[in-house]
Formats: structure tokens, sequence, C-alpha cells
């Protein structure tokens, strides 16, 4: 079964991450994920990605993570792939943070144009550091654009986590609501931005990201050959 399933509601691409676990990203679960791209930008307005249960996600894959310096490689460059086409994508994108969200999970929420999220007691951050590994180039200017700037050295370098509440204060996620809320207010709010002119949307946020963007993605060849697997 997929881990990723979409469905159109009130025009927007309603992508549901559930792998039963700890909703990892693995190769299987981007390539699931770019095709959900595919399909909201040619049937829908807005997205709106919504996790399992007490997980959005758990970050990478850490059987692909743990096997080796190239397998480590290939997947965060996969994965940097997506959050790159995620962060520039034309329509609006808003994220439901379900429950926990750590290293590529936490750069879900920062690529995602409104993160929404839960009060309890999730965990939410870039724990790279703290398992031994240095974040990519693209994890730094996702941190740097997105995270309050008083934050940003105990986020990114430091590998602080966070609760909901703090998350919202440093910059992971921009409101919380009531858990039996989560799903009806994050498809409003994708409906509602979803309402304005595509043009005007895609515009302003290729005048705002496009620059970054391609940045990171000349880079990333370089920036991948310093990754390492994680010491856990």
């Amino acid at each position: 079964m997929n881990a990723v399933q979409v469905s159109i509601i009130d025009s927007v691409a309603v992508v549901r991450i559930d792998d039963g676990k700890a909703n990892a990203l693995s190769h299987t679960v981007i390539e699931q994920l770019h095709g959900a791209l595919d399909l909201a930008d040619a049937q829908a307005s807005a997205v709106c990605f919504i996790g399992r249960e007490g997980k959005l996600c758990a970050g990478f894959d850490l059987s692909v993570m743990t096997a080796g310096a190239d397998a480590t490689r290939n997947l965060v460059r996969a994965g940097g792939d997506l959050l790159m086409r995620i962060y520039g994508h034309p329509q609006p994108t808003v994220v439901a943070c379900t429950g926990h969200a750590l290293a590529a999970g936490a750069l879900f929420l920062l690529a995602c144009d409104t993160r929404i999220g839960v009060q309890g007691p999730s965990k939410i951050g870039l724990n790279e550091t703290a398992i031994g590994m240095g974040l990519p180039a693209y994890a730094v200017e996702l941190a740097r654009d997105r995270l309050s700037k008083r934050h940003f050295t105990a986020a990114a370098l430091q590998a602080r986590i966070f609760d909901p509440a703090g998350a919202v204060e440093a910059g992971y996620l921009d409101q919380l609501v009531a858990a039996d809320q989560l799903e009806t207010t994050a498809v409003a709010h994708a409906a509602q931005l979803g309402g304005y002119r595509r043009a005007a949307y895609s515009l302003t946020k290729q005048q705002s990201r496009a620059a970054m963007i391609q940045f990171v993605l000349a880079g990333l060849d370089a920036d991948m050959a310093n990754m390492v697997p994680p010491t856990v």
C-alpha cells in the first residue's frame, strides 16, 4: 500500500502521509510525494499535507542512512530535491503537523508555506548535529529563511528540540489548534489560499525564493560530498 494517498477536497490536493510507522522519508515515499505534487499541479489549486496520528515525519529512513556514505548521500540528495520543489511549488502549500517532526520532518515544515500543529508531547526540530551529521546546505538555508533569528543557532547548530509551543516561537509552526480541528483547519486554510490568483501567488513565491533554490541546487553535488552517515 502506498504511504502517500491523495484526494481532492474543495479544490485542495489533500496529501496524507502514513506508512503505519514513523513516516520516514525513503526513496519510495519521496517518489510518491513528487507524484502527489504532479497531481496537485494538474487538478487542484492548493496542497495540504497531513501526517499520521502522532507523527508527521521522523526524518530520512534510517535503514538507508546507515547503509554507508553513498546510500546516505543519495537519499539526502533526493530529499533536497523534494524539499526545494515543495519550497518553490507554484501553489499554496499547507501542512498539518500531527505530531513529531524531526530532522527531515522539521525541514518538511520549513519548506511549506503555512504550518499548523497541535499542542501535546510532540518533538520538533533538527537533531542532526546530535546524531553526528552535519546539515546539508538546503537545511541551513531553509532554517535561515523560516526560523526566528533569535533561535537559529540553537535550532540549526545546537540541535535544540522544541515542543509545539516552542516550535511556534522558533518558527517551525505558525499556529496551534485542537487536535480534532487540525485537518479541517488546515484544509480550509489551503482552500482559502487556493482562491488567490495562481499567477500572482506563484510569481511572488518565485521572486522571494528562486535565488535560494538556485543557489542550493547548483551546489548540491559539492554539498553531498561532505555528507556522512549518522552515528545511530
